[in-house]
């Protein structure tokens, strides 16, 4: 199937690798259907989440676990039901990242993460009852926190 984006321009994509999000993310409800774009750079961990039902809506997202390793929450029983989890292996964790034009303050938002079931193909957007993480966390300040801990 091919699809037109805003960023990528015309793509191939196997439709048997899209997620379907019942509830859409927060603020885009209306979009069900997205794909996940691996970067064709394997050093760098950032991927974009792009909608298949609007090609100009993009985002890019991150695995949480790179940069923040004690990354930590339970998903609720909901959650749980609604994706169809098994098993935790069932399981991808992403977080949408804000790259401004000044790279060091690029936040992620820790506190919304996405939940995919990548057996199922099940996505769902929640939101974390925890004050340790912020919808703004910058990732730079925690390259460095990680690196003068190490």
């Amino acid at each position: 199937m091919k699809l037109n984006t805003k960023h990528f321009g015309e793509i191939e994509i196997i439709e048997k690798e899209i997620i379907t999000f019942p509830n859409g993310l927060f603020a885009f409800e209306d979009n069900k259907k997205f794909i996940i774009i691996n970067n064709p750079d394997k050093e760098i961990p950032f991927k974009w989440l792009q909608s298949i039902d609007n090609p100009d809506l993009t985002f890019v997202i991150i695995n949480p676990f790179i940069f923040k390793s004690d990354y930590d929450f339970s998903l609720n029983e909901s959650a749980i039901e609604k994706l169809e989890i098994k098993e935790e292996k069932d399981i991808a964790v992403y977080n949408i990242v804000v790259i401004p034009e000044d790279i060091n303050k690029m936040t992620v938002n820790l506190a919304a993460p996405i939940i995919i079931n990548v057996n199922k193909l099940l996505g769902k957007q929640i939101i974390l009852d925890d004050n340790r993480y912020s919808h703004k966390h910058l990732i730079v300040q925690e390259k460095q926190n990680a690196k003068r801990e190490a």
